[in-house]
């Protein structure tokens, strides 16, 4: 890890500053004064915040902090569903949309209330309770972009039940290891995803991934395709909607304690083995709910539209968890941004009468490569706030996105943010300045900095590591079952919680996220580890070893490139490299998959025996591949 480093800055001084309406209307004012208020007392700002929503029994103590363990709202209770739903049943919000759901085909539509997705938590949470499903089990749910897949997220909460949601296009492997490492004791899925027109079996992969995980006892499959049901296994199957029949659509919430686990979610880790990390309840609530509200200035009338799939960290936060308990009205939809044509999400916020949209900068960038003309199909009138997630945001993009889709009035919020940290940490906020290729500020309630090796502010334009210095509610309690890969957060710079990406703090405050500053790459807003992609090259009979780097690409962010070495008899082909595509495919998801394949008689290695993967994208990029003096010869 260098100790800083220099980086060719965007034009600071161009900077956009949106109508002065939207300030006077925000919830958070008054940036700087919000932030100052912060800073004089951290505990008393998320205090405030937690008064806002409903507990069973309040807290002891704010905070308690020993360094690097956290625990928020001490010895208070509360079920995060309770605030999602039953106060909002509860009050004028009872006949409120909670959800619309639409799918690829015309006409595909579901709207849920909030009376409606109640019974429906409740009636699914008392069918897991029939399933033996109890407070502290592990449930995975593996599904598509459906309502039934926040409904079963809903329903493990509501009976203390720990989900971990697995994206529905992961391949066997890794949807293995998730079940495996989390000792699940039931399995959500679906016979099949949609996309594209075409069908995609979920439940097939579910049946191989299951083979050796002695934890799970049942699996629970969502049955869409009616003229071709898909036949269950009785003895271990069971389908969705029957474990619902001739139960009450009242069940009350489980009392949890603040610290108790909500759920677990695998992310990409630099060593190979994805990290489960645990998010607890009541921090977790308070965080997401905060920031919905203030990030996104949400309103009681917005419609709210977070393209993410529930899979991701963004889906649970800023799908699920967070616009529920803000009392929103969310968006879900099994679409993709270019089927049937380039149109499809403009279409849906028109029709919707969309007010706030949240996608990723390769979202972005698609729609900045079919141009204008289909946006402008459309009436977008209805949109005052944009926002981007996912990797950072390309001055080109924001440029296009601020003049293309908000006609150049409504304020982006390009956030930054982690699985690890739960919630959105450094953005723009509603009303301030907004400066293309700079995310922003610390939000109220968060301390980000950019440092030198030592955890030393680096000087302004002077790149170093983003880094947190103060604890915050939602953020991670530990890696599931290694709480020493926990710990390294806090290890790697003194007294910071290090994010593990490079930055740039420019001479206004604002933060420019640059990217990975481990071994890890971002393809469409995804986190996959090069660890990971490398073990399942190695895993076929014919790689004796694999390296795989990301490249920049201006779609996707980066796509992947592996470089192979192959074992005695085999020989590089065409066909080979299409072979291990595919095997990479079936083995961890297509996004996952290297679009590029070199093979090579032997990898840059240090005398250690590392893979000197810096070496490697260095001569793909053309560029000094800096220090090289650890190579061996």
């Amino acid at each position: 890890m260098a100790e800083s480093f220099d980086v060719p800055l965007v034009e600071e001084e161009k900077f956009y500053l949106p109508d002065p309406s939207y300030k006077q209307q925000a919830w958070t004012k008054d940036y700087q004064k919000a932030y100052e208020e912060f800073l004089a007392d951290p505990d008393g700002f998320w205090e405030t915040q937690a008064k806002q929503l409903e507990w069973f029994k309040p807290w002891t103590k704010v905070r308690e902090w020993n360094y690097p363990y956290a625990k928020w709202f001490v010895g208070a209770k509360l079920n995060i569903t309770y605030n999602c739903l039953d106060r909002h049943v509860a009050n004028h919000r009872r006949n409120k949309v909670a959800m619309i759901w639409r799918g690829e085909e015309e006409g595909e539509e579901r709207i849920l209330t909030y009376q409606k997705l109640f019974h429906e938590v409740c009636r699914f949470a008392n069918g897991l309770k029939k399933l033996g499903v109890a407070k502290g089990d592990r449930v995975c749910i593996y599904m598509p972009l459906v309502p039934e897949q926040v409904i079963a997220m809903l329903a493990c909460a509501r009976i203390g039940a720990v989900h971990s949601v697995v994206f529905g296009g992961f391949g066997v492997n890794a949807l293995n290891m998730r079940i495996k490492d989390a000792e699940a004791k039931v399995v959500i899925t679906a016979d099949v995803a949609i996309r594209r027109g075409k069908t995609i079996p979920l439940k097939t992969i579910v049946e191989e991934a299951v083979v050796n995980a002695p934890s799970v006892e049942k699996v629970v499959v969502l049955s869409r395709e009616k003229e071709n049901p898909v036949e269950l296994h009785r003895e271990m199957e069971v389908d969705f909607y029957d474990l619902m029949k001739g139960v009450s659509t009242r069940c009350e919430p489980e009392v949890m304690d603040a610290e108790d686990p909500l759920f677990i979610l695998y992310t990409s880790g630099s060593t190979g083995t994805p990290k489960g990390i645990v998010h607890t309840t009541a921090g977790y609530m308070v965080g997401t709910y905060y920031t919905t509200l203030n990030v996104f200035d949400l309103k009681d009338t917005d419609v709210y539209w977070c393209t993410a799939d529930t899979g991701w960290i963004t889906g649970h936060s800023y799908v699920v968890y967070g616009p529920l308990c803000a009392g929103g009205t969310v968006v879900l939809g099994e679409v993709t941004p270019d089927y049937p044509d380039p149109g499809s999400f403009w279409k849906i916020i028109e029709e919707l009468g969309i007010t706030i949209f949240y996608t990723a900068p390769t979202a972005i960038r698609m729609f900045m490569k079919v141009g204008e003309e289909w946006p402008n199909k459309y009436d977008l009138s209805s949109l005052r706030i944009l926002g981007s997630v996912g990797e950072p945001l390309n001055p080109e993009a924001f440029e296009w996105f601020y003049k293309a889709i908000g006609k150049s009035r409504c304020p982006i919020v390009d956030t930054w943010w982690q699985t690890e940290t739960g919630m959105q940490m450094i953005t723009t906020m509603v009303g301030e300045p907004m400066r293309p290729g700079f995310a922003g500020k610390s939000i109220p309630g968060v301390v980000a900095d950019v440092v030198d090796k030592s955890g030393k502010p680096v000087e302004p334009g002077t790149g170093g590591f983003l880094v947190i210095r103060n604890p915050w509610p939602s953020m991670l309690r530990t890696v599931y079952k290694n709480d020493e890969r926990y710990q390294k957060y806090w290890d790697t710079i003194p007294g910071c919680y290090t994010a593990g990406d490079l930055a740039v703090k420019g001479k206004h405050g604002y933060i420019m996220v640059i990217g990975r500053a481990d071994d890890l790459i971002i393809v469409a807003g995804h986190n996959i580890g090069t660890a990971e992609v490398e073990s399942a090259l190695v895993s076929h009979q014919a790689v004796a070893e694999a390296a795989v780097i990301g490249k920049p690409d201006p779609m996707k962010g980066n796509t992947i490139k592996a470089f192979v070495i192959l074992r005695v008899g085999f020989s590089p082909s065409d066909k080979l490299k299409a072979d291990l595509t595919y095997h990479v495919r079936m083995t961890l998801g297509p996004i996952a998959m290297p679009s590029e394949i070199e093979f090579m008689d032997k990898l840059p290695k240090t005398r250690s025996g590392k893979i000197m993967r810096r070496v490697l994208k260095a001569k793909e990029m053309g560029i000094d591949p800096g220090d090289i003096s650890t190579l061996e010869e």
